[in-house]
């Protein structure tokens, strides 16, 4: 399996971790008999952890398509290479560390860390030009 076949796979088990852990910290705030019901009305907003938690899921889903799309491009299209595989490996890894910076609450870091994932997927992007 190629690089970026592989990362494309372990981004979508990083989404599915992204996605529990948002709900944990969702759930601890809210509580379990909001999370089960049926979740009419506007909840109370989410704060701390919890807000930042929601803030990078959605973030990861801003990213993660293009991520997916462009993985399977460079594959279809033959264009896999070094450079390639180097890409999803960065936005692979720079969006597993994004978590944990997002949810510390550190801003620039978190910046340059999401620049990083970004640039990652630029390089997928550039292979198919």
């Amino acid at each position: 399996m190629s690089a970026e076949l592989q990362m494309l796979a372990w981004s979508i088990a990083l989404g599915i971790a992204h996605l529990l852990v948002n709900a944990g910290f969702m759930t601890a705030q809210r509580g379990l008999r909001w999370n089960a019901g049926a979740r009419d009305g506007t909840p109370e907003p989410l704060t701390g952890v919890a807000a930042r938690m929601e803030r990078a899921w959605r973030n990861f889903l801003e990213t993660f398509p293009l991520f997916a799309a462009a993985a399977l491009a460079v594959q279809l299209a033959g264009r896999g290479s070094d450079d390639t595989a180097l890409g999803a490996q960065l936005y692979f890894w720079a969006r597993l560390v994004y978590v944990p910076v997002y949810a510390a609450g550190i801003p620039y870091l978190r910046s340059a860390v999401w620049a990083v994932a970004l640039w990652g997927l630029l390089k997928l992007l550039w292979a198919l030009f």
